[in-house]
């Protein structure tokens, strides 16, 4: 991925950030846009907007519901959280998985604060509405793990339907992870690939893409090496279908070295280093980029 590719990305975030931010104050207020209020706010300005992921993005709450519904792929309930911008109709609305990452849970997948950014952002019609479902998924990289613990059917076979029994979408257009659950968020659109019901879009914060057996080993995701070269995303490119794929990645992340080697063999729609750690405070900076992404794609 050349330098000039990457000072684009970082321009195009940057500028969709800055819009984003800058038009959901009028949205929230109810003025009329016009080309004096598209002036982009400076970076303190921005924060403050956002917020630290906890509040309401410039008084826009997006409805969140929370469930516990049973998954046989599982052998245990698990808690389905659907994240919906306000005020729009909810009837097969388009929907994208949300994935969390290791240790957490469906309560902790909506990183960044984006289910605010995306309240705003459809509220200002900066992108057409959609929604997120978050569900439990254990530590096991979202695949069929030797325990019995099979995230992905779940994912695959389950999440249709219970989206379904809520008026929403059944089939995701998108999949969206962090960390784990950007590994897992690939593996997902692989196999709807091989279903021939490709999604239209992943996204990946900050993707657990590791680089050696030595590393991968010690969280016991996987049975054996082979096991884990048949499936991890860097090692299977070709394999992971048509989808449009954005990765973004802080430039001292943990899993740099791995999110380097995919963006520069992988191809991207968005891949975008900038600065920032593995942690909320950089999710925080990009979520609004991830949600322009996704909103391109949905239909």
């Amino acid at each position: 991925m050349g330098q000039g590719y990457r000072a684009a990305a970082r321009s195009l975030s940057r500028r969709s950030l800055l819009a984003t931010t800058g038009l959901l104050g009028l949205a929230a207020a109810g003025a009329a846009v016009s080309a004096a209020v598209n002036a982009a706010p400076d970076g303190d300005s921005l924060q403050r907007a956002v917020g630290d992921g906890s509040r309401a993005v410039l008084g826009i709450e997006p409805i969140v519901r929370t469930d516990r519904v049973y998954s046989a792929a599982r052998g245990r309930e698990v808690d389905v959280i659907t994240i919906l911008p306000p005020g729009v109709p909810t009837q097969d609305l388009p929907m994208s998985l949300l994935l969390h990452g290791l240790h957490g849970t469906a309560r902790s997948a909506a990183i960044g604060g984006i289910g605010g950014v995306l309240a705003a952002a459809v509220a200002a019609r900066l992108v057409p509405a959609f929604g997120f479902m978050a569900i439990d998924g254990g530590d096991n990289y979202w695949h069929q793990h030797f325990s019995g613990d099979d995230p992905m059917t779940m994912l695959l076979d389950e999440a249709p339907g219970w989206l379904a029994a809520r008026g929403l979408a059944p089939e995701p257009f998108a999949c969206t992870g962090t960390s784990m659950g950007g590994f897992g968020a690939l593996v997902y659109g692989r196999r709807r690939a091989e279903r021939g019901r490709p999604v239209h879009a992943t996204a990946t914060l900050s993707p657990g893409l590791i680089t050696s057996w030595n590393e991968m080993s010690k969280r016991n995701a996987f049975a054996s090496v082979q096991e884990w070269a048949a499936l991890d995303p860097l090692q299977n490119i070709a394999k992971l279908g048509p989808a449009p794929i954005g990765v973004w990645v802080g430039d001292r992340d943990r899993f740099i070295d791995g999110c380097r080697q995919f963006m520069s063999r992988a191809r991207l729609e968005v891949a975008l280093v900038t600065p920032g750690a593995h942690n909320d405070d950089y999710w925080r900076t990009v979520t609004p980029d991830v949600v322009r992404f996704l909103g391109s794609h949905a239909r």
